[in-house]
């Protein structure tokens, strides 16, 4: 059998497979092929039914982010009158591997006929968990928009490009944009909106914040901080989180400090967790300790941690206990 006999001709969204000469109980499976980002097959399986198979090519890509398609297929018959059987049309139908879609095909079909793939659409799914976005079209453009429209607020907060606010750190000054900040937080939107010192005087001071900390809040509310920068100043971007009602910063740092939980931070995780009510970070913080029995190797910290701590978060701490010991 030559190689054309496995080949799929494509165009950017059209893939089309020739087959002859399919005998009885015969399995044959296509060349890869690509459309968007992913390397595609077609198979077919023949019989008592037809069964026709398509599946991305399985790799790191296709397990990290499966394609989630929309697609019509026929199978044509190319010899006589070209009858045609059309599946119904696939919507947003994720595809991981080469069980995700079968056709069963009971018309019995002989001679040659070609396997016509339409692909309608391809989409990811969002890293922040958002509903999945094209990959052509509407969904690229938005993408290489908001692309670009980070690293030129980037460029606006680095080169200080028209700005109208001073923010004063405890250690430095670093210049600002007022439409950005209110735009991001509620607090700053009222301090700006209402006859306050520092709509008068343009300067905002932070002075219980560094001035790395505080760039480090500016980048993150501009949308160009990085991963390492975010990790080093946590903690403080959490209590500005706090402070000027940041939702999706207060989050990520909540989200940020359960994963990394050890007998070196987890005191001070736990005092931060009942300081700004983070229910998830206090409970994993609680387990940890009295679960997990770490509470034992820590007991000299632990005893200092008690001299200052709440009353309240003593109270749950020793509740906690309790409750573990009731289990033995």
């Amino acid at each position: 059998m030559s190689d054309s006999a496995y080949r799929v001709e494509t165009t950017s969204r059209l893939a089309q497979w020739r087959i002859e000469n399919l005998a009885s109980c015969t399995y044959r499976k296509s060349d890869p092929f690509k459309i968007g980002k992913w390397k595609w097959h077609l198979s077919v399986e023949k019989n008592k039914l037809l069964y026709v198979k398509l599946y991305p090519e399985i790799t790191s890509v296709t397990r990290a982010n499966p394609p989630i398609v929309s697609f019509i297929i026929r199978v044509v018959s190319s010899v006589g009158d070209r009858k045609a059987l059309t599946h119904p049309e696939i919507i947003d139908k994720q595809l991981k591997n080469n069980d995700d879609f079968i056709w069963p095909i009971e018309v019995p079909l002989t001679g040659k006929f070609i396997i016509d793939v339409e692909f309608l659409d391809l989409k990811t799914a969002s890293p922040e968990g958002g509903e999945p976005s094209s990959i052509w079209a509407d969904g690229l453009t938005q993408q290489r928009s908001n692309s670009r429209a980070l690293i030129s607020l980037g460029r606006m907060l680095k080169e200080s490009i028209h700005t109208d606010i001073i923010i004063n750190a405890s250690d430095g000054s670093v210049r600002a944009h007022r439409a950005i900040l209110a735009s991001r937080s509620p607090v700053f939107h009222s301090m700006f909106s209402h006859d306050l010192k520092e709509k008068e005087l343009s300067t905002i001071n932070i002075s219980d914040m560094s001035f790395e900390a505080c760039e480090a809040l500016l980048n993150y509310l501009y949308g160009n901080i990085q991963h390492e920068e975010f990790l080093v100043h946590r903690l403080a971007l959490l209590h500005a989180a706090d402070k000027y009602d940041i939702d999706d910063l207060k989050e990520a740092c909540h989200d940020s400090l359960l994963e990394d939980i050890d007998a070196k931070n987890v005191l001070e995780r736990l005092q931060n967790a009942s300081l700004y009510q983070l229910p998830k970070l206090k409970t994993s913080c609680m387990e940890y300790l009295v679960k997990f029995g770490k509470i034992l190797d820590i007991r000299d910290e632990f005893n200092v941690f008690l001299q200052n701590a709440e009353r309240d978060l003593i109270a749950e701490i020793f509740h906690e206990i309790l409750n573990a010991w009731k289990g033995f």
